[in-house]
């Protein structure tokens, strides 16, 4: 039976270590200078890998289209994240420097190859086990990848037609 003090334990470890991760990531990695958020290689691989998964069955089957379509999710996605306040769009970039980081990305992901080598059912376990972790942070983390994807997917009106949305009453639009 886990004790409220180990509990407590086992959650400062989990925040030193996310902590630790993000500096050394961001030592590591400065952000550019036009623009605070920045994703390098390692980064990017993250949310390409990620992202097919989010998305799931709303993306075409044929594979230019899917591949324009994913393309153009990584793009909305950055420019939601430089629409985010300074402090936010860090911590951010703390998030995917953390899982870019190979013993975090295996200690905390499960995946013990690199992002690229990722099949999707173990993207799928990473974010299950996630969203519904016991700490709230990784909780919060998975939500916050959740909301980052599919907000600026959902918000493009090219793809409503894969949820039946025929977008906004005209009486609206003015």
């Amino acid at each position: 039976m886990t004790t409220r003090r180990s509990f407590l334990k086992i959650g400062a470890a989990a925040a030193i270590t996310l902590a630790v991760g993000g500096a050394i990531y961001r030592l590591a990695h400065p952000p550019a200078l036009r623009h605070p958020f920045t994703l390098d290689g390692d980064a990017k691989a993250v949310l390409a890998a990620i992202a097919p998964v989010m998305l799931g069955p709303v993306l075409p089957a044929e594979a230019a289209a899917r591949a324009a379509a994913l393309d153009g999710a990584m793009t909305r996605t950055l420019d939601a994240i430089h629409g985010l306040p300074l402090g936010t769009q860090k911590e951010v970039q703390d998030l995917f420097g953390l899982l870019a980081l190979a013993p975090a990305r295996r200690f905390l992901a499960g995946v013990s190859g690199s992002w690229e080598q990722a099949a999707p059912q173990q993207v799928a376990a990473f974010l299950d086990s996630w969203r519904h972790h016991r700490l709230a942070t990784l909780q919060t983390a998975y939500l916050a990848l959740h909301d980052l994807i599919l907000g600026p997917w959902y918000a493009e009106p090219s793809s409503w037609a894969a949820i039946g949305y025929p977008g906004p009453l005209k009486e609206l639009q003015k």
